[in-house]
Formats: C-alpha cells, sequence, structure tokens
C-alpha cells in the first residue's frame, strides 16, 4: 500500500503518557471507524503500527490517540513530534469497525478501553450513529480517572443529544467521582452498568461494538452471549461486533 508524507499539526498531552497528534496528509476516503498506519525512519527501518481515527472523515484533520510505552519501537519516537514535524502514514485506510455493518437496533452500545475509545468517538462525530439509533451508550474504562481524555468532545455529544446520550467512565485502580468501580464485563454481569444507564441488553434492541484490549473484548463478548446476544457475522446478522485494540 502507499504511504504518503504527514504533518504534524498539534500535540494534544492528556497526562505524561497519554497523547494526540493532529496531522494533515493527503488520504483515501475513510469511514469513522477505521484505522490507517503510521510510521517514521529509524535508520535503515520503517517502524510501523495501526492506529486509528479519532476524528470523523470529515474533519480537515486526521487525529490518533496514543499510550506511550517507554520500551516501545515507535511510540516514544511519535511522543516527541511537535507542531510541522513530519511522519508517514499508510494511504488507504481498513478495518470493518464501522456502521455500515451494524444491523438496525433501536440501542447502540460502545464498550471501549484505553486508547480504543478513539473509533467510538470518531462514529459518535460523523453523527450517522445518532440518526440511526435511538440510544446511545458510551462506555470507557481506564485504571486511573487522569486517564479519561476528550472529555469536552463527550459533554458536547451530551450537550446536544441530551438523554439520548449516556456516557460512562470506569476506573479500576482508584475512586474518581461520577465513575464506576471495577470492570466492564463484570458490571454487565451483575447488571450495575444496564442499571446505571436505565437499559438492558437484548437481542431485538441492541447493537454492541467493543474495542479494547483481547482479553476485555473476550471476556466482554462471553458476558453478552450469555445474556442471549449474538456475534454479528456477515451471513448470520447478530449484536456483537468486535475489534482487539493492542
Amino acid at each position: 500500500m502507499a504511504w504518503v508524507e504527514g504533518r504534524v499539526l498539534e500535540r494534544i498531552e492528556w497526562t505524561p503518557t497519554l497523547f494526540s497528534l493532529r496531522v494533515a496528509a493527503e488520504l483515501a476516503p475513510y469511514k469513522a471507524g477505521q484505522f490507517t498506519k503510521l510510521a517514521l525512519e529509524q535508520g535503515d527501518r520503517r517502524v510501523q503500527r495501526a492506529y486509528s481515527f479519532v476524528n470523523p472523515p470529515s474533519a480537515p484533520y486526521h487525529e490518533f490517540y496514543f499510550v506511550e510505552i517507554p520500551d516501545g519501537e515507535l511510540t516514544p519516537s511519535l511522543g516527541s513530534l511537535q507542531a510541522g514535524d513530519s511522519l508517514l502514514v499508510q494511504s488507504l485506510a481498513t478495518g470493518f469497525l464501522t456502521l455500515d455493518e451494524v444491523p438496525a437496533g433501536r440501542d447502540l452500545w460502545l464498550l471501549s478501553t484505553g486508547t480504543a475509545i478513539g473509533p467510538f468517538l470518531s462514529m459518535l462525530a460523523d453523527g450517522e450513529a445518532f440518526a440511526r439509533f435511538e440510544n446511545l451508550v458510551l462506555v470507557h474504562g481506564v485504571r486511573k480517572g487522569e486517564e479519561l481524555s476528550y472529555r469536552e468532545l463527550i459533554v458536547g455529544f451530551a450537550a446536544r443529544h441530551g438523554e439520548r446520550f449516556r456516557y460512562v467512565p470506569f476506573v479500576s485502580r482508584e475512586e474518581w467521582p461520577e465513575a464506576m468501580a471495577g470492570r466492564i464485563p463484570a458490571a454487565i454481569a451483575d447488571g450495575r452498568l444496564q442499571a446505571r444507564v436505565g437499559l438492558e441488553f437484548a437481542p431485538e434492541l441492541s447493537q454492541v461494538l467493543i474495542c479494547g484490549n483481547p482479553a476485555m473484548v473476550k471476556e466482554t463478548q462471553q458476558t453478552l452471549l450469555s445474556l442471549g446476544l449474538a456475534k454479528n457475522l456477515r451471513r448470520a446478522p447478530g449484536n456483537i461486533s468486535a475489534e482487539n485494540y493492542w
């Protein structure tokens, strides 16, 4: 696949290890929820990794959300980039965690951990989700409260869409105002999440998108299957669509 040169427009620092980059680059059209690859030349090597778009496709820039891994091959170098610096971007996006792959329903649940909230922010900002579903629930699990990024954007969704939009943060390693404690799969299994938002998981009503670390994705899927939901396949439409983000 073809690579193009991108230019950093802005670096946004959320915490010492979480940051976002807004990038200018001439890319092929893409859908909310998709991802592309970013790369830097390091000596005679091109180090590349896949990252989802945080921005809606209509935005005049491409935004990516990162956790810096201290001994990682790429994120420390990406984290040092500033406005005006260049990087490589794969011009053609990919990925099937998109709304055109999701069957009809009344409620759309977006369950994420860490930086995997990115593709869901893209979907919500794009607007199609609010046109298709009556209720939208964004769930974001993190370890520490300071990692609950993009709050201004999320507050904007709530302001525009009122009670149709629910946001539920989870913080697993400390108490945090307004956040639920523990992990997302456990809160689904014991009904705490459903009680918090006032909605149930039901095959005839619910579409669920899951994006996060593989263990969370697997456990959440198993929990939802036990409640009667089914995996969404092209040959057999269901309720659960998932993508590992690691």
